[in-house]
């Protein structure tokens, strides 16, 4: 096991968490608007200092690498390489849109065992950036840019119960009506459901390159062709 810093800034909320031998020892976010740029820094001086205090040597630091915002991802990944350089650490790379199936796995025990997950980020008007995992976090369909209508995960559906949830999930309810899907509320993406993600890349010994690495930034797509959102 290990002591992991964990940053997530892919949405409006803000939060970085301390894990040590896959428990959560430090947590602090922020939900009430993008002000990551302010608040990021303030926190990670906290956790780093809680950690260093308690004789807790920090052995990597993860971050939620999107999709999500441009902004709030630029800010989060350029925190974490800041540290991973400083200190001589291993990057991990989370993907968001997993860092949301940590709750519903962790919490949600009426799951049936043939359940899919189906993680949501809000990509304006009716699109979602989503992507569907089988409950032990395997890709049964990669992250894609998806323009919802009662058709958009009928394959799916037709053979699974799905569970929808995220903050892209909300909007689905009234065009997602097949008998077969299950929304889930109040799951946002968040630096204390990080750890077993990061506890499991330690393990597989899969880090980034800190100079190269690179988050997937939402973006929006406009005549067919991707378009940042900042």
């Amino acid at each position: 096991m290990s002591c992991i810093l964990h940053i997530e800034t892919s949405t409006a909320t803000c939060s970085v968490a301390v894990s040590e031998d896959g428990q959560n020892v430090f947590t602090k976010e922020k939900s009430d608007g993008p002000s990551h740029a302010v608040s990021l820094g303030v926190f990670v001086d906290e956790a780093l200092s809680f950690a260093d205090s308690h004789a807790m040597p920090t052995d990597a630091v993860a971050v939620s690498c999107g999709p999500g915002s441009y902004t709030g991802l630029r800010i989060g990944v350029s925190m974490a390489k800041g540290i991973c350089y400083g200190r001589g650490i291993p990057l991990i790379g989370i993907p968001t849109l997993k860092v949301q199936c940590v709750p519903v796995l962790l919490y949600h025990d009426e799951l049936p065992d043939d359940a899919l997950l189906c993680p949501m980020i809000d990509a304006r008007r009716m699109e979602v950036y989503a992507a569907v995992y089988d409950r032990a976090l395997r890709t049964v369909r990669d992250t894609g840019a998806d323009i919802v209508d009662e058709n958009t995960y009928k394959e799916y559906l037709d053979q699974h119960p799905v569970y929808f949830f995220g903050e892209g999930a909300a909007k689905c309810k009234e065009r997602i009506t097949h008998p077969n899907a299950h929304f889930i509320d109040n799951i946002r993406p968040l630096a204390s459901m990080m750890f077993p993600l990061a506890e499991k890349a330690i393990a597989e010994n899969d880090f980034k390159d800190v100079a190269y690495f690179e988050p997937f930034y939402l973006k929006e797509f406009v005549a067919g062709k991707p378009k940042k959102i900042l």
